[in-house]
């Protein structure tokens, strides 16, 4: 699995315009191709009157799934370089629909290709990226006496702290990197005189 990957700090609209032509380049961060497809699907709702709804995505921390669709743009004019642009930034897990409403001036193959990869990197650029790490999940069990101190602990020293719950233990999920494991685990007996339990699970990943 990758270690990290970068996508969209969150979803906006950038427009930009071309000898007359307008070029609206909605980003999304998405999750599956369904999200992806839904997210276009309501993009072309907002806009009926455009002419083109050209886009790409891709998905996956190590980018697997790529798609790019010119929509009625001359072959290679428009998706492609969306899709490009997106793999040039390292973007993943993201959707970029561009709208063009067509001004009466023909742009060329070398116009196009450079409004539609333009317009995305530009949205990139506006909008933000962000970095997800790859961590461990991992609960510690604790008695009520000690959570108090091992969660302000926890947090102090800038771990991620996912969930808290109360029973007859308190148990703290939280996200470790991988390197990490080893050293939390002796950590947490020397913090806690080795009455609390550590029991790893799955992968996820969060804000680096």
């Amino acid at each position: 699995m990758q270690e990290q990957y970068r996508t969209l700090a969150h979803a906006g609209v950038h427009e930009i315009e071309i000898n007359k032509s307008r070029f609206l380049c909605a980003l999304a961060p998405v999750a599956t191709e369904a999200e992806a497809q839904d997210f276009i699907a309501g993009v072309r709702k907002e806009h009926p009157g455009a002419r083109h709804h050209c886009f790409a995505y891709v998905l996956g921390a190590d980018g697997g799934i790529q798609k790019a669709s010119d929509d009625g743009e001359p072959g290679g004019t428009a998706g492609v370089p969306m899709l490009q642009m997106l793999v040039r930034r390292e973007v993943r897990y993201v959707v970029a629909v561009v709208t063009r409403y067509f001004g009466g001036v023909k742009l060329g193959a070398g116009g196009l290709i450079r409004a539609y990869g333009g317009v995305v990197g530009e949205a990139l650029d506006t909008l933000g990226t962000v970095t997800r790490q790859r961590y461990r999940l991992a609960t510690v069990t604790v008695d009520h006496q000690r959570a108090g101190k091992v969660e302000n602990d926890l947090r102090a020293t800038g771990r991620i702290v996912r969930e808290v719950s109360y029973g007859a233990d308190v148990r703290i999920e939280v996200g470790l990197p991988e390197a990490d494991v080893e050293g939390f685990r002796a950590w947490l007996a020397d913090a806690t005189s080795g009455t609390a339990a550590l029991d790893l699970g799955g992968e996820a990943y969060g804000d680096a």
